[in-house]
């Protein structure tokens, strides 16, 4: 039986946005239909390269058009660089993982994890040297841009017979200021009040409004490590920076970007976020799947106010298909087996 979310409007100038807003989240999720779709894209995080990858041969059969990575790629967690190499490696060696690259285009970020310093930012000393090894296991080629700046963020537009699909990834490690440490709760992190810390670092926000503006896209997929909506928990989340979220909400509404849908991981858990935004005609979606090989198996609950749906706490991906027709993309979580956990669809 499929649960319909819906927003009821009072005031006739306010018709517009609610239908642009509708969406819906299924509860009788097995039952669900098999969805058709125009393009699909699979992803995920949280991804230990030294135990058994069980998701890789349920993502083949889904026969993804493109794979991206949400962060945490490997675990490694090192300022040395050849052990660095070295683990990037396994996964590279992976079987399962081998014929996926095989006949799928790979993008994705990175997390702490394979940046090399857990919860690092900016402080990281080695982070240009970790950088060319990232871009590497992402069979990234030598006379590419990306080689030659600094970070990793990076846009590229997928064209189909039926419309177009940009993704932009985001950097969230190498220019992030230092988190503040929550000394009054058993929290790990709290909110900062100062402007001046940054996330993305001004070059970076300044080319994020830029590809959002000239984009054309049918859908703008935004993707990075951390959750951008969910922040109540206090772990790593844009919410630890306040004004950066603001800023976020602020170039998405003035670009008039078409589709934008955010995508994250690290948490160890899946989940949707969903968020009115002003100025902005559909909600703000942040789809999180995490993690590929281990999750929050002992999961009781927290706080998050713009949680839709229930959390999924078992080892997951996600799997994007968009319908160009219907300015859908329908949003699913799959465990082991392709067992599917939880399904959201967005309409733009």
């Amino acid at each position: 039986m499929n649960s319909i979310f819906k927003v009821i409007c009072i005031f006739p100038f306010l018709l517009f946005a609610c239908k642009s807003s509708k969406s819906d989240v299924n509860k009788d999720i097995e039952n669900t239909p098999k969805v058709a779709s125009d393009f699909t894209i699979a992803f995920g995080s949280c991804n230990k390269q030294n135990v058994e990858n069980v998701l890789w041969d349920d993502i083949m059969q889904q026969k993804p058009n493109l794979w991206i990575w949400g962060g945490d790629n490997i675990y490694a967690d090192t300022d040395n660089m050849e052990t660095l190499r070295t683990e990037y490696n396994i996964q590279l060696n992976n079987e399962d993982y081998k014929r996926l690259i095989a006949t799928t285009k790979i993008l994705g970020t990175w997390d702490d994890h394979d940046y090399g310093l857990n919860d690092g930012g900016e402080e990281f000393e080695m982070k240009k040297e970790s950088q060319q090894i990232f871009l590497d296991f992402m069979g990234v080629t030598k006379n590419d841009k990306r080689r030659q700046k600094e970070g990793i963020y990076h846009a590229e537009e997928i064209k189909t017979k039926n419309g177009i699909i940009k993704i932009i990834v985001l950097d969230t490690r190498y220019f992030r200021s230092r988190l503040v440490k929550d000394t009054e709760s058993k929290k790990r992190y709290k909110p900062t009040t100062d402007k001046a810390l940054t996330i993305l670092g001004e070059i970076q926000w300044q080319w994020l409004k830029n590809e959002l503006q000239i984009s054309n896209a049918d859908f703008n997929i935004i993707v990075g490590s951390i959750q951008f909506l969910s922040w109540e928990h206090g772990f790593e989340t844009w919410g630890n920076f306040p004004h950066e979220v603001n800023r976020l909400e602020n170039v998405i509404a003035n670009s008039k970007a078409k589709g934008v849908l955010l995508l994250s991981g690290d948490r160890h858990i899946s989940e949707f976020s969903r968020k009115s935004i002003e100025g902005l005609s559909y909600p703000l979606v942040d789809f999180t799947s995490s993690g590929l090989t281990h999750s929050y198996t002992n999961f009781s609950g927290e706080n998050n106010k713009y949680r839709v749906g229930k959390v999924v706490s078992e080892k997951s991906y996600g799997l994007l298909k968009f319908n160009f027709k219907d300015s859908k993309i329908t949003m699913e979580m799959y465990a082991d087996n392709n067992k599917k956990l939880n399904q959201f669809i967005q309409r733009y």
